[in-house]
């Protein structure tokens, strides 16, 4: 992850295209102690023709599992699966760095259809 002073390499609009992030309702969140660093395992619904996808997050800091059902986020769906431990993330669930470094999660701020693509 680049820090803020680092600049970031220029890409052409046709990589960024690439990337498919979208949106989705996660649907299911529980703890996950053993990851190597706190985590959270989460089911997210992207609908459609994606359906419910895993995912590992580290966002213990700010986040607990019993609030995050119903909750909108972005996710890059066409990533390979990771296994995170025993635990298949099928994608990546997208973050920014608070002040400290913990990760805040990016999603809509208002509700938009499950599936949509980030443009």
């Amino acid at each position: 992850m680049s820090g803020p002073s680092e600049a970031a390499a220029l890409i052409g609009f046709e990589d960024f295209l690439k990337v498919d992030i979208r949106v989705g309702t996660i649907v299911e969140a529980e703890p996950y102690p053993e990851a190597r660093k706190p985590s959270i395992k989460l089911v997210i619904d992207f609908g459609g023709s994606i359906g419910r996808k895993k995912s590992s997050a580290q966002i213990t800091k700010h986040y607990r599992p019993g609030d995050l059902p119903g909750r909108q986020v972005l996710a890059v769906v066409n990533f390979p699966p990771r296994q995170i431990g025993k635990f298949m993330s099928e994608v990546l669930t997208l973050g920014m760095p608070d002040g400290e470094g913990e990760v805040v999660l990016i999603g809509p701020s208002l509700a938009v259809p499950d599936g949509g693509r980030l443009y």
